[in-house]
């Protein structure tokens, strides 16, 4: 899976809001997220590292948030 790096910075270090938003609710923390999604920055965004719950918390909010934001 390849992650476009650009866009997730810009998610987490400027969208921020946009991620309190898609959380509200779930019982997730913003900080949580906002981990997984430095974690892939910090290792060129290898989701072959991540634990099934850091990839199950990628897939259910960054990764939907990235494919949205510039489209």
């Amino acid at each position: 899976m390849e992650i476009d790096l650009k866009k997730l910075r810009i998610l987490i270090t400027k969208q921020r809001d946009e991620i309190e938003r898609a959380i509200e609710g779930t019982g997730y923390l913003p900080r949580t997220v906002i981990g997984v999604g430095t974690f892939l920055l910090d290792n060129e965004g290898d989701v072959e590292l991540l634990s099934e719950k850091q990839l199950a918390t990628f897939e259910r909010f960054l990764k939907p948030l990235i494919e949205k934001s510039f489209q």
